[in-house]
């Protein structure tokens, strides 16, 4: 057919369906679609629309054919009512808001060519080749609103040709999209980069998608070259917004319903697939709010497993809060927080961190990334410590675990063990001991030590541990300063103005030491004082109702009458009590006459 022939059929219809919409002509048939209904007449729609003639052709009589019922159409009754506009030539409005739906629409009603002249499928497909697909935000809006047309939208291909314009215009305005290839590992290139990391603008659009199309359009992305640690934003903005409203961080019964958290826990799993490989292309805080709602929501192993290793693997860099996560036990018999998992998100920085830090090669400090994990899982300890429902085995299995290089005092696991201790006052002794072995002595700093020396909570051989200890440090220092000064010539004229001050400075130093040297004497002495009164009340319990108070009375009178200090040196008497309590487990050089041996308490 010519075009002159096409013009002057299209000017004909056109006036025909301005001569049948006008008021002289009666409509002879009505369209059903869903709830509404359309008062149109024949020859408008069946000079466009394949499906109606169809259906006309195969109703039995006339009353059959004056009503049609289209239950189904893409779109709906908004749909239909534009494409009836189109059938009578009333203008309207093509735009990337109803052009999916147009296009879907005129599938399903078969507005082909082969019934019209640039018909509603010709028109529709030239305005998505022109126009729609041309920009980025329009075709992410297209997707958007084909994703409640399928699966017609899938047969005309709609989906698939909005997800390839959206992968090639999005590798053409990003950053990561680089053809050229690098030398440098990926883990190289993300630990330069990770900081530079910035949200594309077009990273908020294509948070509308429902979960499969954003999936799609990622790896359509990926396959066209995309970066794959260049994700990291658009993952974060994604999950931000898909699982926003979830309680994580409430007790007691879920406030969400089953078939939004099927919906959310699909989501959630897409979003862990789709995470980057790299190490540091997603920042711990992240992680940590993905775990905690894959906790929550229930999602597989596999899914909070590889969440666990990755935060394992960036551990050095968590803070405090990134490590208390809520149990979500709904019956409230369990811990306040997940041990479990953080013990083993440590035990996946000792088995893959460590090990990968010291065969890359890269640079990075192994001995203060340690140090900086061990302080964070100090302060971790004693976060948890007060909770009553933290048991002994949990607390000393997650102690046990931090490595002993990564702590350079025992200030914070003293401070642990002290919060365990006051909240489970009911602790025997056994329980008590197994507690204090986590920590070090040796290792306490002097402010440590002073409050140690004074904590109630602590068994009696710790407080004497940490003494004997503070003692020897004391006796070391002021045995190395004596040393460090090396017998000095008498002083010429000239330098008598100068060297007195320092002489008397270091003076002050000694005498101050030599105090604090006194004052820990005393405090040993009353220790000694207290294990003597236990021998006593023991030796009273142990002995028999027949020996005489006559019997026990110069006992007590001898041992009153002692001198307060033995005339022997200070450290002999501290050795020979430190022997009776043997509190360290090892056996003492010196021996002791069997008469004394009856009086030990160890």
């Amino acid at each position: 057919m010519s075009a002159k022939k096409k013009d002057l059929l299209s000017s004909a219809m056109k006036r025909t369906s301005e001569w049948i919409s006008s008021q002289e002509v009666s409509s002879d048939v009505t369209v059903h679609v869903g709830e509404a209904s359309f008062s149109l007449h024949k020859f408008p729609l069946l000079s466009k629309c394949g499906l109606i003639k169809k259906l006309m052709s195969e109703s039995k009589n006339d009353s059959d054919a004056s009503v049609i019922k289209i239950p189904d159409i893409p779109g709906g009754s908004e749909a239909f009512e534009l494409t009836a506009k189109f059938c009578y030539g009333i203008n309207f409005d093509m735009s990337t808001e109803n052009i999916a739906m147009l296009r879907c629409a005129a599938e399903y009603l078969d507005m082909t060519e082969e019934h019209s002249v640039e018909n509603l499928v010709v028109r529709a497909e030239a305005y998505l080749n022109e126009v729609a697909l041309k920009s980025l935000s329009s075709a992410i809006t297209v997707l958007h609103k084909s994703e409640e047309l399928l699966p017609i939208a899938e047969r005309v291909k709609l989906v698939s040709r909005c997800i390839d314009a959206i992968a090639y215009m999005t590798c053409q305005e990003s950053q990561f999209c680089s053809p050229s290839s690098s030398n440098k590992s990926n883990n190289e290139i993300v630990v330069q980069q990770s900081k530079q990391l910035v949200v594309d603008w077009w990273a908020e659009d294509l948070t509308v998608l429902r979960i499969d199309s954003f999936q799609r359009v990622l790896i359509a992305m990926m396959a066209r070259g995309f970066k794959q640690y260049g994700l990291g934003p658009v993952l974060m903005l994604y999950a931000q917004k898909s699982l926003r409203g979830l309680e994580i961080f409430a007790k007691g019964i879920k406030k969400i319903e089953p078939k939004q958290e099927h919906e959310k826990r699909v989501i959630l799993e897409t979003i862990v697939s789709l995470l980057p490989r790299e190490k540091n292309a997603m920042s711990v805080s992240f992680l940590s709010m993905l775990l905690r709602a894959a906790i929550y929501l229930e999602t597989t192993v596999a899914c909070r497993l590889d969440l666990e290793k990755r935060m394992g693997l960036q551990l050095p860099q968590a803070v405090l809060d990134d490590l208390l996560i809520p149990s979500y036990s709904f019956t409230g018999e369990h811990s306040l927080f997940d041990t479990d998992a953080v013990q083993r998100i440590l035990m996946n920085y000792l088995e893959f961190g460590v090990e990968g830090v010291r065969l890359s090669n890269n640079g990075v400090d192994l001995g203060s990334d340690m140090e900086r994990v061990g302080k964070l899982m100090e302060n971790y300890l004693a976060e948890i410590a007060s909770d009553r429902n933290v048991s002994l085995q949990k607390f000393i299995g997650l102690a046990e675990l931090i490595p002993e290089q990564s702590r350079v005092t025992e200030d914070g696991m003293y401070r642990a063990v002290d919060i365990y201790l006051k909240a489970h006052p009911n602790m025997n002794d056994v329980e008590k001991k197994k507690v204090c072995s986590l920590m070090d002595c040796q290792k306490l700093s002097r402010e440590a030590c002073a409050h140690a020396a004074q904590n109630d909570r602590l068994p009696v051989q710790t407080i004497v541990q940490v003494l004997y200890y503070e003692q020897q440090r004391l006796r070391g220092e002021v045995t190395n300063d004596s040393e460090a000064l090396p017998p000095q010539p008498p002083p010429p004229a000239a330098a008598a103005t100068v060297l007195p001050p320092k002489l008397s400075s270091y003076n002050d130093e000694l005498s101050k030491l030599k105090r604090e040297n006194q004052d820990l004497k005393l405090e040993i002495l009353k220790m000694k004082m207290k294990l003597k009164e236990f021998e006593k009340e023991n030796e009273k319990k142990s002995s028999s109702t027949a020996m005489s108070s006559n019997h026990s009375s110069p006992i007590s009178t001898a041992s009153m009458d002692k001198p307060p200090l033995p005339r022997k040196s200070f450290m002999n008497s501290v050795s020979r009590k430190l022997g009776k309590l043997n509190p360290f487990g090892i056996t003492p050089g010196r021996t002791k006459p069997p008469k004394d041996r009856r009086h030990s308490i160890s």
